[in-house]
This record gives C-alpha cells, sequence and structure tokens, in this order.
C-alpha cells in the first residue's frame, strides 16, 4: 500500500477545528478511523475526501497536496 504524507492536512485540522477528536464527529467517523487513515493503514475514501475538504475549506485544486502527497523515505 502507498504511503502519504498527510502532514498538511494534520496542520489544516488543527487551524480550522483545533483537534483530529472535532474532525472526527464532523466526519462522522470514529477518532480511531481518522487515526488509522492518517497513520496510512486504512485508505480515504473518495466521499471522505471530498467530505473534508467541505469541512476544512480546503479548493478542489489543492487535494492533491493534502490527500496525494507521497511520504519520502
Amino acid at each position: 500500500m502507498k504511503e502519504y504524507d498527510y502532514s498538511k492536512l494534520l496542520g489544516r485540522i488543527k487551524e480550522k477545528l483545533d483537534s483530529n477528536s472535532v474532525f472526527s464527529s464532523k466526519m462522522g467517523l470514529s477518532e480511531r478511523t481518522i487515526s488509522l487513515k492518517l497513520n496510512n493503514k486504512i485508505d480515504f475514501r473518495q466521499s471522505e475526501i471530498t467530505r473534508a475538504c467541505n469541512i476544512l475549506d480546503i479548493d478542489i485544486k489543492d487535494i492533491s497536496s493534502y490527500f496525494f502527497k507521497s511520504k519520502t523515505q
């Protein structure tokens, strides 16, 4: 499974909502599920990426920098 760097997404969550707990609640997912996604254990679904962008005010053109930046080894 390809690993992604979610550091920019984590920064946006902190900036907009202050915590992963609030983000998970707004996403309608458990904190555990959000943690698994942010730690590359399970993938984000397209619908979840869309929902996250709406919640965090991420422009569609910026999706790749938040969700698809490859982790460098």
